[in-house]
């Protein structure tokens, strides 16, 4: 009989290979509208959407918005600063809690315009 080590050393490749392929984390192209509409369904996900920075002062806060005001907070803040007054495309990890709002914690920023 063959021992038993090269069985589970294969079926741990095997499930490490399946969980790599399984696993990567596809962003969602989701606009503003919609992630105001349904943030719930969107929570811990990774999307990419757009809007125009905007920031306020005290408390110091920077989102994105669209021309209808929907809106999603954007950290972190240095991250995102210096495109304030520009349109920008942002991809995240989207966070919801009827508490705390909408944000999206920043992985990527792309510029689209000068506003």
């Amino acid at each position: 009989m063959f021992p038993t080590w090269p069985r589970g050393l294969a079926i741990g490749v095997c499930l490490l290979v399946l969980s790599a392929c399984g696993g990567s984390d596809s962003v969602s192209q989701v606009p503003l509208p919609v992630l105001a509409a349904s943030p719930a369904a969107y929570d811990g996900d990774l999307v990419a959407t757009q809007g125009v920075v905007r920031h306020f002062e005290d408390p110091l806060h920077y989102w994105i918005e669209d021309e209808d005001l929907h809106r999603v907070e954007i950290f972190p803040h240095d991250m995102i600063e210096p495109y304030l007054g520009s349109a920008v495309r942002v991809v995240g990890r989207f966070r919801f809690s009827p508490s705390e709002g909408r944000k999206l914690v920043l992985e990527s920023v792309e510029l689209l315009s000068e506003e």
